[in-house]
């Protein structure tokens, strides 16, 4: 076996020549300096520092060289390649800085323009406070019933106690559907009775004492329609609350509790109410609420100093009326009314609505417009 030629020299290795050596790390040099965004210097790397570059490919023969050369061949093919990965790692730098500026400018956002050119929407004021009086009372343990807005006379008018000839049930006054009789005699209830639009939601009370066993505690909200004029402080459709507790053992003292607790959920914790005598054929005794006025606490009484255009001054305000069930309307029910008892009040939430949030004009509710929903927002 023969000897390790020790005379070998890697100068005669074409790849490994000094000239070969400089020429690939000029190369590789020039075309990483070329390279104009990081996809290209991508392919300069792959041609000029990949495993198939001339710089690999020169640093492979080494291993065939004698001990002697490899030091000389190695030191001149490092720092080629030395040279060219810190050429590459200074251009890969300066690339991405320029990408990094490019997209700052390309995709800058104007924060001084408006975050989204669609306005956001809002929920009717009316619907918001309906559901937050419903929450007032299904706290309390009542149902929300509901009832058809196109009700049967008897249901509206004669079960509750409202005569044949009552102003209430001329043509001035409600909207007819079909017919004008009192209907509902000999039959089921509201058999044979003219059809009107609901003046009151008073009719789902007495659906619900028909449909439910007792005791019942509702609270009926919802559309109603009277022939008024549109005006500031009236509308031909509007809406109500309305609230039936019938039960063993209930008092006009209850009733005062629950409207006590109604307006201090609504409208604060330090207002009171005071019932006045009144009239209704649905109740007796009938009063009228009234609450401490929300915007001067009753101290403009008296005070020319300090008037108040709420309540005119008078240190009160008129929310609706209410009283104990009449026992004509248990019985037109099926309830005995020497047994059981019950109290009702209702009231318009357009009018709650105007006092909780001083709206002066009663078309704004009804006009669609969105500068007035807008400002009460997405409450939930």
């Amino acid at each position: 076996m023969s000897a390790p030629n020790k005379s070998y020299d890697p100068v005669e290795v074409e790849a490994l020549k000094p000239e070969a050596i400089d020429r690939a790390r000029e190369e590789a040099l020039a075309a990483i300096a070329a390279a104009g965004d990081l996809p290209a210097l991508r392919e300069a790397r792959i041609a000029h520092a990949g495993d198939r570059s001339p710089l690999a490919l020169a640093n492979r023969e080494i291993g065939a060289l004698p001990p002697h050369a490899k030091a000389e061949a190695g030191r001149r093919v490092g720092q080629a390649r030395g040279a060219v990965g810190q050429a590459l790692r200074t251009r890969q730098a300066e690339l991405e800085a320029e990408r990094d500026e490019r997209v700052l400018a390309e995709e800058a956002v104007d924060v001084s323009l408006p975050y989204d050119r669609v306005p956001a929407g809002a929920r009717h004021p009316l619907t918001t406070l309906m559901e937050r009086i419903e929450d007032v009372f299904t706290a309390m343990g009542y149902e929300v019933a509901e009832g058809p807005e196109a009700e049967a006379e008897w249901f509206n008018f004669d079960a509750l106690n409202i005569s044949a000839d009552h102003p209430a049930r001329s043509e001035s006054d409600t909207f007819f559907v079909a017919g004008t009789g009192a209907g509902g005699e000999g039959g089921a209830p509201g058999e044979g009775s003219g059809v009107v639009l609901r003046t009151h939601t008073s009719p789902v009370q007495i659906r619900s004492l028909l449909e439910r066993e007792l005791p019942v505690y509702v609270i009926c909200p919802g559309r109603v329609y009277r022939t008024d004029e549109l005006d500031a402080t009236h509308t031909p459709v509007f809406h109500q609350v309305e609230l039936l507790a019938v039960d063993q053992g209930l008092t006009m003292a209850d009733l005062k509790g629950t409207l006590d607790h109604m307006v201090q959920s609504l409208f604060g914790e330090d207002l009171r109410t005071r019932l006045r005598p009144s009239f209704f054929p649905f109740t007796e005794p009938s009063a009228e609420m009234d609450m401490v006025c929300y915007a001067c606490r009753g101290e403009s009484v008296g005070n020319p100093d300090r008037p108040c255009r709420v309540c005119s001054s008078e240190g009160w305000i008129e929310l609706g009326g209410c009283g104990m069930v009449n026992p004509r309307v248990l019985t037109a029910c099926g309830v005995d009314p020497e047994k059981y008892s019950g109290f009702a009040f209702g009231f318009g939430i357009e009018r709650m609505l105007m006092f909780r949030h001083n709206v002066e004009d009663m078309r704004d509710m009804v006009e669609a417009d969105v500068r007035f929903t807008r400002p009460f927002g997405m409450e939930i």
